[in-house]
């Protein structure tokens, strides 16, 4: 990770392919299906279109489905993760991101089938390899939950 500023304010997007081109998660387990407005590694917007067809409603209620709090952390973490790795590209290695902590997580409304989230992504602070974000997860206007994402970028295993 650098921490020089981001030379270029054009806003960029990723989509699917180049997500799973970045990050290691895949089905059942990724929780962005496209990001956009990304600002170099200061700010992007995840998207992840919730359905009824995810395998979690089986179980996570199927009375009354509710896209669990925890896989909205991970949707955030996961977007933070894109962004860290898309500007990161042009060093050459091959790096993944690890969470290593959640704070000030606070899950406001439920997200059910049929929203779509937007996880909102601003850099807090970054030192070397490990970087602090501000996430929110947002349906429209509404704010759905709120956290503070610590992660550290590592170097991948060959």
């Amino acid at each position: 990770m650098t921490d020089s500023a981001t030379e270029s304010t054009e806003l960029s997007a990723m989509s699917l392919g180049e997500i799973l081109q970045s990050l290691p998660h895949r089905y059942p387990f990724l929780m962005i299906d496209k990001i956009v407005g990304i600002n170099g590694d200061e700010s992007a917007v995840g998207i992840k279109n919730i359905t009824y067809n995810e395998p979690i409603f089986q179980g996570h209620f199927p009375e009354n489905p509710i896209f669990p709090g925890v896989l909205i952390i991970e949707g955030m973490a996961q977007t933070a993760g894109a962004i860290v790795i898309k500007f990161e590209a042009g060093t050459g290695k091959k790096n993944i991101v690890l969470m290593l902590g959640i704070d000030k997580a606070k899950f406001r409304k439920p997200a059910v089938p049929g929203d779509v989230l937007e996880f909102h992504i601003s850099k807090i602070q970054r030192r070397r390899n490990v970087g602090r974000y501000q996430a929110r997860a947002m349906v429209g206007d509404t704010l759905i939950a709120e956290a503070e994402i610590s992660a550290m970028i590592v170097e991948a295993n060959s």
